[in-house]
């Protein structure tokens, strides 16, 4: 039982993580005056949209 709330908390954490990360690629395209940056701060940030998106849905890796 200690494993698995243990894990929840790091998922919770790696979820607080990601929606940090987006918000600052958000703020940073915004505020960023090179049309290239704006293009890889808004690609990275849909992708990591899109990682938080799936990583609720992913379990524990299978072994074996």
């Amino acid at each position: 039982m200690q494993a698995k709330s243990q894990r929840s908390k790091g998922e919770d954490g790696a979820t607080s993580s990601l929606n940090i990360a987006i918000e600052t690629l958000d703020i940073a395209r915004e505020d960023s005056s090179i049309t290239p940056a704006k293009a890889v701060f808004g690609s990275v940030s849909t992708l990591l949209k899109t990682i938080r998106v799936r990583f609720p849905f992913c379990g524990p890796l299978a072994v074996g």
